[in-house]
This record gives C-alpha cells, structure tokens and sequence, in this order.
C-alpha cells in the first residue's frame, strides 16, 4: 500500500476528506458564495487566483489539522501552486497533517440516456507521475448517475473502474465518485444499483489493492456497508451533493462507517469580508461539526 502511514490515517477514518477542488466550471458560484462577484476578476487566470486565495485561507486555519480534516482533494492546478510559501501537497501533510489527494478527471461527457461518464483524460499517466512525485497518496475522478437505469449505471461504474487501474498502477489509491444527483425520484433505486455494480467491478480489482468511494449520501441508512466493510475498499466518503450542511451531517449519521468528503458544505458560511478572527471560528465550528457526523455513523 503506497504511503503506508498516510493510507493508514485514511483508513482509521477519524474525520473528513475536504473537498478543495472546484474546478473552472464550479469556481464562480464557489466563489459568488464566498462572496467574491464575477466582477471582482475579469479572466480565468484571475479567477482562478481568487479560488486558490480562497482554498489558501481555508487550509491555513489553525482548525485545518489532520486531526479532524484527514484529508483534502486538490484540483490539478493547485497542486502546481503553494500554500503559505511551499508547493501545496508538501504544506498539507508536513505542516497540517492532511493526507493529499488531486481530483484527475477533465469534466463530464455530454450527457446521454441519463448518465454523464468522464471525458478522455488523454495526459492522465504523465499526471499520475507528477501526482506521484509531488507526494499525493491517490485520486478522484467524478462521473453523475441521473436515473435507475442498471445498464446505464453499469457503465458508469466500469469506466470508474477502468481508470481506477490505471490509478493503481501507479501505486495510488483511486477515490472512485459515481454521483447520484440527489434531486432525481427514483434515488433509492439508482442507489440499490449502483451499489450492486460496485460490488461486481470490486471482483476485478487485484488481491492487495484497495481503491475508496465517494458516493451520494443515500436515502437508505448504510445501504453501503457492504462496500465499507469489503477487504479491497480503504474507506468510503460521502459527498455532500447540494444537501445543506445540516441535512448532509444528518444523513451522514446514519451511514455506518462512512465519512464526509464535502465541497460546499465546508465552505458554508465563510465570506471573503470576515476578519480572521471570524473566519477562523467559522471554520472551526464547521470542521468540528462535520468531523462529529463522520465519526458519529
């Protein structure tokens, strides 16, 4: 297993994987809601400056330990950038305690009968390699389920699967997302599917190796247990997919040996206009609450 102690604290589970990697397509409202207006950048350089600005601040809090926060998931860019004057990766394991991971997928495919797979990552070994050297332990990649369609969600689940070798071929853990929007009427269904499938593709991962899950939070109390339990998985994550902070702790609750991977969640209630004082206590009130329902399920 690669970064045995990193993996180690993964698996022990004692809190939650912060999600920090809002990409070009999900940054303007990341950042509307932190405060920032479009008009306060004018390109994409510029806004990806205030997004990096806005994760920086979020790490550097003294509540951002890996004693509550175990992880955190980098978008590509920020893994070429710094936090507080050191290359990102190495700020957050050596000077937080956070276990490393970089989102690689390049967005979603059009969509069709319902699901959105992964578009081709045509560079995804050489960013495996860069991941590897700048000490990430592993990966997520993201494709969104929009219906109980079995065959749909079949194949939703092999890609995962398919990239999740090459993953691990590079001896790090892939974070495999199959998303179930959560405003579709037939969830449960979907869910009760994409669960069945993940137990199938789990057969072809080789004995040794161990891949995660970050999956919608169900609307069946520990439908996934069967996936927190089983010898090939490291743990299971739950996103928060645009429940509220209160509803997705709620949930999170039920779900035994689950724990949290949020995005917007944690980010709920921070603004670029508080002094740090402010900024500082939010934070801390946030990761307490979060890491409270990951340990709590």
């Amino acid at each position: 297993m690669p970064h045995s102690e990193q993996a180690e604290q993964i698996r022990r589970g004692q809190g939650f994987i912060a999600a920090l990697d809002q990409s070009g397509g999900s940054s303007p409202k990341a950042l509307k809601l932190y405060g920032v207006d479009e008009d306060a950048y004018s390109n994409d350089d510029e806004m990806f400056d205030r997004i990096h600005e806005m994760r920086e601040r979020i790490v550097g809090a003294p509540a951002f330990r890996g004693d509550k926060v175990i992880g955190a998931i980098l978008f590509e860019q920020t893994m070429d950038r710094t936090f507080h004057g050191k290359p990102a990766a190495e700020y957050l394991w050596n000077d937080r305690g956070v276990v490393p991971f970089l989102k690689i997928d390049q967005g979603l495919a059009d969509e069709r009968d319902g699901m959105q797979l992964m578009k081709d990552m045509p560079d995804l070994d050489a960013t495996l390699s860069r991941g590897k050297d700048k000490g990430i332990l592993g990966t997520k990649e993201r494709s969104v389920i929009g219906r109980a369609d079995r065959d749909g969600i079949a194949a939703v689940a092999e890609q995962q699967f398919e990239v999740g070798a090459r993953v691990l071929r590079h001896d790090m853990v892939p974070i495999l997302e199959p998303e179930v929007t959560i405003s579709i009427p037939d969830k449960a269904d979907a869910e009760a599917m994409l669960r069945d499938a993940l137990l199938r593709g789990l057969d072809g991962v080789p004995d040794g190796q161990r891949v995660m899950f970050k999956l919608t939070l169900p609307e069946q109390g520990n439908l996934y247990a069967d996936l927190v339990d089983h010898p090939k998985v490291l743990s299971v994550v739950a996103l928060s997919g645009g429940y509220s902070r209160e509803e997705a702790n709620r949930r999170l609750a039920q779900n035994r040996g689950m724990i949290a991977s949020f995005s917007r969640a944690l980010a709920e209630g921070l603004s670029a206009g508080q002094s740090e004082e402010e900024f500082d206590r939010t934070i801390a009130q946030t990761i307490d609450s979060i890491a409270a329902a990951s340990v709590a399920g």
